[in-house]
């Protein structure tokens, strides 16, 4: 059922991505706000002007838009608290990780949402999110174990990559400014996150096994929720995000493990 829900997703993007490829086409729903009883739904050629056009009128018609887009884009480290404190407890140590090899990547593919005025838009959409461990020790977690489950190996590996991937549910509130002289805007958005695991990996390279890959979940948490913020400069800014449930699932691996992401962001 996963399988066929990213497929389906992932589908839409691709056809969305060709014919924003090709004439750069956004289907957009308006309504006038000076006339509540009338609605029209539009194909528009080139940028969304609503979002980039420069503040001509005081109280612009608000409007709602469905897009397949590209944007979004972090990328920055992952970190992890272990009942609250960024030190590992001994019963967790396996967990241990390169800090500036743990990594953060994600980005969003489908946003709907609605413009009140020049300044303030809600919206939510669809994307995908990785969080990447660099493990320190050699070791190889098991696949289909009720318990996260793993083996110390006599091989001493160059990478030893355990990963997690997400379909991400963003609900955005977007804050932003007018235009300055260089056309640009300053940006927040801050909102709540739903996450739903499509699948975890474990990646290892060495020189005596070369590179292997194996596929399962891990005993990740399957639903995962937590919020964000983002704050920028015309198509750049920073971001955080913090999960609130454990990040593998209860019972299933340390308890009170939780996820910290931070750092840049592109294409607001």
């Amino acid at each position: 059922m996963k399988r066929l829900l990213v497929y389906s997703l992932l589908s839409m993007f691709a056809a969305g991505g060709f014919a924003q490829s090709t004439k750069d086409t956004l289907l957009t729903i308006t309504r006038d706000t000076l006339d509540k009883n009338k609605a029209s739904i539009s194909i528009k050629i080139g940028d969304d002007k609503d979002d980039n056009d420069d503040e001509k009128d005081s109280k612009p018609a608000s409007k709602v838009t469905f897009q397949f887009i590209a944007a979004r884009f972090d990328l920055g480290l992952s970190t992890y608290t272990d009942k609250g404190s960024y030190t590992l407890s001994p019963a967790n140590s396996f967990l241990e990780r390169e800090t500036w090899k743990s990594s953060n990547f994600g980005f969003e593919f489908f946003q709907m949402g609605y413009r009140f005025n020049s300044h303030f838009k809600i919206y939510t959409g669809a994307g995908l999110d990785w969080n990447h461990m660099r493990l320190k020790q050699n070791i190889t977690f098991q696949k289909d174990k009720s318990t996260l489950t793993y083996v110390t190996d006599a091989v001493d590996y160059k990478k030893n990559r355990f990963s997690s991937q997400y379909l991400r549910i963003p609900l955005s509130f977007q804050f932003r400014t007018n235009d300055d002289k260089k056309g640009d805007k300053l940006n927040f958005v801050i909102g709540p996150e739903i996450g739903f695991l499509l699948n975890g990996k474990v990646k290892q390279v060495s020189g005596e096994n070369g590179k292997d890959k194996f596929k399962d979940d891990y005993n990740f948490n399957p639903f995962r929720y937590g919020a964000f913020a983002r704050l920028g400069y015309g198509g750049m800014g920073v971001y955080v995000k913090y999960y609130g449930n454990d990040v593998f699932a209860e019972g299933q691996g340390p308890a009170d493990f939780k996820n910290l992401s931070f750092g840049l962001m592109f294409g607001f």
